[in-house]
């Protein structure tokens, strides 16, 4: 079992960037895949961007570019670089942990794009 607990979210204009980061309980080296979801009202919950244990990243079509997850072992910690922000990209963003056959969930932090 894991738990994870995010930070970083807020309010930020149009064009700027944002930084979250996603601290977990426990070592995160043997987790197969760690990633970044969201959620915004009346929309499903979507992956952002993904980091898998062999070095691999994947992300949406919709951030690639313009987002960047780091993993970090040692620091038993994930990090979601934001930037060119858009209003499209307003949601509550949920670190996720891929492991012992599950999905482990934080409770989100809101990251809301708006002048």
């Amino acid at each position: 079992q894991v738990q994870l607990v995010e930070s970083g979210g807020g309010l930020v204009q149009p064009g700027g960037s944002l930084s979250l980061s996603c601290s977990a309980s426990k070592s995160i080296s043997s987790i197969y895949i760690m990633g970044w979801y969201r959620q915004a009202p009346g929309k499903q919950r979507e992956m952002v961007a993904s980091s898998i244990a062999s070095g691999r990243r994947n992300y949406a079509d919709s951030v690639k570019g313009r987002f960047t997850i780091s993993r970090d072992n040692a620091a038993n910690s994930v990090d979601l670089q934001m930037s060119s922000l858009t209003p499209e990209d307003t949601a509550v963003y949920y670190c996720a942990a891929n492991t012992d056959g599950r999905m482990y969930w934080g409770q989100g932090t809101q990251v809301t794009v708006s002048s």
